[in-house]
């Protein structure tokens, strides 16, 4: 029978300061004892024990000074900067329409010839970069940035309600009386 969560975590809590003060043979042992008592994997162990009561001191607008303790239970978010920004949204929606709305991959394949072309015809102005970022989108990305274009463009589904059904029996009787 393990530990329950909050028995675990008091036990991270407890040994986390002791963990980050060691040296890295102690660390090891440490980290073995903790595997055994809680039964996590070793190397979530090891992120919860480096996270856990780790603070940081902060300074407010009004000179309070503030002290922020990690909780191992929230992933910090490590969201990334877009790749792909309206600036290669607008033309790739653009591209996609003079394609008649193809999907990602016939869109990515066909690309590489006619960005040049519509260049040439005067059809697309882009900057240079965007153009390098027009080339180089792959297939999936295409289709999720098209995404929300693309359910605006589907047909409405039909209704699943049905008539009823005739059936031999009734074809015979009479309506009215």
């Amino acid at each position: 029978m393990g530990l329950l969560m909050r028995t675990r975590m008091e036990v991270i809590k407890n040994v986390a300061e002791q963990y980050r003060r060691s040296t890295r043979k102690e660390k090891g042992k440490i980290l073995d004892s903790i595997v055994r008592i809680t039964g996590y994997n070793r190397s979530y162990a090891s992120h919860l024990l480096s996270l856990c009561g780790k603070g940081y001191r902060i300074k407010a607008r009004d000179g309070k000074e503030y002290r922020l303790v990690a909780d191992p239970r929230v992933k910090p978010s490590r969201k990334r900067q877009k790749t792909y920004g309206p600036e290669v949204l607008e033309p790739l929606k653009y591209i996609w329409a003079v394609m008649d709305f193809p999907c990602g991959k016939r869109l990515a394949a066909c690309m590489e010839w006619l960005v040049p072309k519509l260049e040439e015809c005067g059809e697309l102005n882009v900057a240079p970069e965007v153009k390098e970022r027009l080339l180089s989108i792959s297939p999936s990305t295409i289709d999720r940035m098209l995404a929300s274009d693309r359910k605006t463009l589907t047909i409405k589904r039909r209704s699943l309600t049905k008539p009823r059904r005739t059936t031999t029996a009734t074809w015979n009787r009479r309506t009215g009386r």
